[in-house]
Formats: structure tokens, sequence, C-alpha cells
């Protein structure tokens, strides 16, 4: 991603090794006008070059080798405070309960409804923004 478009449009990551989960929500933001990145893991997104420019991360709870928690926690020690939204088949409260701790937008269940996770994106971004 280019600095001029982090300026022009914000940047989703969208951060799930389900690949069905990816395209529906990467379509559902671009049709929005939002940039979106895709990454079937973790570890994808934190050796990307987009993590700097991300605006607000999208990303399940439960995947191989490191889980959305991780994720959080790996960008919150390095300062990285952007805003995170959790979606998952398996909500369990504690891992709700330290998602919302490390500053989630949300914590929603998988099937989630698509004007719901809108609300909570451009919620998180206008947050995140002031």
């Amino acid at each position: 991603m280019s600095r001029l478009l982090k300026s022009q449009r914000p940047l989703i990551a969208i951060v799930d090794d389900d690949a069905s989960i990816r395209v529906a929500t990467d379509s559902l933001f671009r049709s929005r006008g939002y940039a979106v990145c895709t990454f079937a893991s973790a570890e994808e997104f934190l050796q990307s070059t987009e993590v700097s420019e991300t605006a607000c991360v999208i990303t399940d709870v439960r995947m191989p080798v490191m889980g959305g928690i991780k994720l959080q926690e790996s960008l919150r020690a390095q300062g990285n405070r952007v805003p995170f939204i959790f979606i998952t088949a398996f909500p369990e409260e504690p891992v709700r309960v330290q998602a919302m701790r490390g500053g989630a937008t949300c914590f929603m269940t998988k099937p989630f409804d698509a004007p719901t996770l809108i609300k909570y994106v451009e919620t998180a971004l206008a947050t995140h923004r002031d």
C-alpha cells in the first residue's frame, strides 16, 4: 500500500485463516470504498509492510500458530494502538474479556451480520482518528 492510498482511504486488514471469510469481508469493505488487505495468518500480517498503515484490524480469534489475541498483544507491545475487531466461531467469555481489556472495539460471533460489522469498523476508525 502506498502512503498516498493511506491518506485517501483507511486501510482495513483482515486476518483470518478461513479463505471464505477473507474474501467475503474483503468484498464488503471494498464495496464501501475502503482499502483492504487480507492475510491468512497473524504471522503473515506482522511481516507485511501494511502493519504500520493499517487503520483497523478484523481478525479471527483462533488461527494456527498465532491467534488474534496474541496478534493484538504483539502489536500493543510494539506500541501500536490500531483498533481491533474480533470475530470467532467459539465465543468464550474469558477470551472476550481479554480482547476487550486489550482495547478491542468489539467481539463478534460467526456468522456475523454485515451491517453490524460495518458499524463497528466505522466506530473503530472514528475513535482511532480522535
